[in-house]
C-alpha cells in the first residue's frame, strides 16, 4: 500500500484542482484532516465524476453532523477526549496528593465509524 501526503487548502479551487488530477494519482482512498475537508474533497471528486466510494473511499475525523448529512454518509474517526469535570478531578488529585503513586489514565480514545463513504 502506498501512502501519500496531499496538501490541500480549505477552499473550493484547490479541492477542484486536486480532484482533476485524482485519477492520475492512482489513489483509491483518502483520510482527511477532518470532516470539513472530507466533505470539501467529496464534493470536488463528485464534480469531477469520481464515485465515492466505488472509485475512492473517503474518511474524515471529528464525527460532525455535517458528515452524516452527506450522501454518501461520511465515514469518520470519532475522537473521545477527557474534558471538563473529569480532567479537573485528575489535576486536583495531583495537586492535593503530590506524594501519591502515579496512576495512568487514558485521556484520549478514537474509534472508526464506518458509513457509506468507505
Amino acid at each position: 500500500a502506498r501512502i501519500e501526503a496531499l496538501p490541500l487548502s480549505y477552499e473550493e479551487e484547490p479541492a477542484a484542482a486536486l480532484a482533476a488530477r485524482w485519477r492520475r494519482l492512482g489513489l483509491d482512498a483518502v483520510f482527511t484532516y477532518n470532516d470539513d475537508y472530507a466533505v470539501l474533497l467529496m464534493r470536488a471528486l463528485k464534480d469531477e465524476g469520481i464515485a465515492v466510494p466505488a472509485e475512492t473511499a473517503v474518511i474524515g475525523a471529528d464525527d460532525l453532523l455535517l458528515g452524516r448529512l452527506q450522501r454518501p454518509r461520511l465515514s469518520t474517526v470519532h475522537i473521545d477526549l477527557v474534558t471538563g469535570r473529569r480532567l479537573a478531578e485528575l489535576v486536583d488529585r495531583v495537586v492535593r496528593e503530590p506524594g501519591e503513586e502515579p496512576v495512568v489514565h487514558d485521556l484520549m480514545g478514537a474509534r472508526a465509524i464506518h458509513r457509506e463513504s468507505t
